[in-house]
């Protein structure tokens, strides 16, 4: 069976990456694959600030990494890079732990002006920790993210179509039923 790892470099739940993300597991649910959200502001802070190694959940978490075959990485754009709270987490992942992986960049961003950082900030990164299949980007501007009434979101087309083009392209990849 095909397991996925969501790691969701937002600072909250209540956030439009967390919409995203949602679609993502939707997606996944749908064809039957074994999914596990990592929120990385959940995780100890105290692990993250010392790069604790050791700390049993950031353990836990990277132990996921590695039994996964497709690692999502969500995340939102402030000026113009990924968040500090994402690199932190990424800095604890073992030198390689990327290597056989399929990985999906995904940014929320407040202007299509910031579409590079995934580009030129996230992928190195994801790069030097062994990814050689990554997928294409995602880029999603957050005005195409709509707060409903309900407290729900609806993804306005042209950001769904490119992001459920994505997903898809990931079942001729990896083996997903």
């Amino acid at each position: 069976m095909t397991n996925v790892v969501i790691i969701n470099g937002s600072n909250t739940r209540n956030s439009r990456v967390t919409a995203i993300q949602e679609k993502v597991e939707r997606f996944f649910t749908a064809h039957s694959v074994t999914i596990h959200t990592n929120y990385v502001h959940e995780l100890p802070a105290d692990a993250l600030i010392t790069a604790n190694y050791a700390n049993d959940d950031i353990i836990a978490e990277n132990k996921k990494v590695e039994e996964a075959d497709i690692v999502v990485v969500l995340t939102p754009i402030y000026k113009a890079s990924y968040t500090g709270i994402l690199k932190t987490y990424l800095d604890l992942l073992p030198q390689k732990a990327l290597v056989g992986k399929t990985v999906l960049p995904i940014a929320v961003g407040g202007s299509i002006g910031h579409l590079l950082a995934l580009e030129y900030a996230l992928k190195p990164i994801l790069a030097v920790l062994g990814a050689t299949n990554i997928a294409h980007s995602v880029y999603i501007v957050d005005k195409q993210i709509i707060r409903l009434e309900n407290g729900n979101f609806a993804i306005e087309d042209d950001a769904n179509n490119r992001l459920e083009a994505e997903l898809n392209k990931l079942q001729n990849i990896v083996a997903i039923n």
